[in-house]
């Protein structure tokens, strides 16, 4: 089985290399047509992931201010690898985000099927703008929320948490790497198609994460507690805050771990690097 993996050289897609190490990750821009045509025509994959995007350094304002650039990797390369991962009957997954809900859905949680609700950052209007059309055909669409793992690095949820003096109090769905490439495998080796997402069970706040950071790593940390309704004043582009449901994953026999289970033995990890 040969994969293609595009944006590999990123921050998911080396998280796609650690499950297919032998996975050709070219450096190609996947908003430029024909060097994706030129790519597929001498790779011949039997699948394809695309783990490219934009999702802003340090953080999501990033693509307020560089909407051209966020558009051609969110919206314009995943059309081309639709057009041509088509073209040529290729089975391929599309990275996406659960950051186009806001809220809990009275309680439920947002399904696949729920029409996204917020709009309130430049970055999810073009994830919400993909989903939108890729849904309309045969690929795996992979929803993932505020990534979290074991390792100290700067694109772990709780590296960032720890970095800010006051943090949200609201619960969200989250993602645990470790159990998102579990079943990720699973779906790819099935060759599931549609939305899914891939969020551990229930929820948390990012103010119960730093209090258990505080509990688990350090005592003497120290934080402040921020409101939803203050959180607009610390950032440029609005912040999805929402709650979406793995129910749809769980119906398919992949186990699902509850959130805090997940973080504790992230901290846990993280205590002894």
């Amino acid at each position: 089985m040969k994969i293609l993996l595009f944006g590999g050289r990123g921050f998911m897609g080396q998280q796609f290399l650690s499950v297919y190490p032998d996975a050709i990750a070219p450096s190609v821009d996947i908003a430029d047509a024909p060097a994706v045509i030129r790519t597929l025509d001498e790779v011949k994959p039997d699948i394809v992931i695309n783990a490219a995007g934009k999702t802003g350094k340090p953080n999501v304002d990033w693509c307020e201010d560089h909407k051209i650039e966020t558009i051609r990797s969110n919206v314009t390369g995943p059309l081309v690898l639709l057009e041509e991962c088509g073209k040529r009957n290729l089975y391929w997954v599309h990275l996406s985000s659960g950051c186009v809900y806001s809220g809990d859905n009275g309680g439920r949680g947002f399904t696949e099927d729920d029409p996204p609700n917020f709009y309130g950052s430049f970055y999810s209007r073009t994830k919400a703008w993909s989903e939108a059309l890729l849904r309309e055909f045969p690929v795996l669409i992979l929803r993932l929320r505020m990534p979290f793992d074991k390792a100290p690095h700067a694109r772990n949820l709780i590296m960032k948490l720890k970095d800010y003096s006051r943090i949200l109090d609201a619960e969200n769905a989250i993602t645990y790497l470790p159990d998102f490439l579990k079943a990720a495998e699973q779906l790819i080796a099935k060759r599931r198609t549609g939305i899914y997402n891939m969020v551990n069970a229930g929820a948390i706040s990012p103010y119960r994460i730093m209090e258990l950071y505080r509990e688990i790593v350090d005592p003497a940390h120290t934080f402040e507690r921020l409101s939803l309704k203050d959180l607009s004043g610390v950032t440029k582009a609005g912040r999805s805050s929402c709650i979406i449901s793995p129910a749809k994953l769980m119906k398919e026999g992949i186990a699902v771990r509850p959130v805090e289970e997940a973080v504790r033995e992230a901290l846990l990890a993280l205590r002894h690097s």
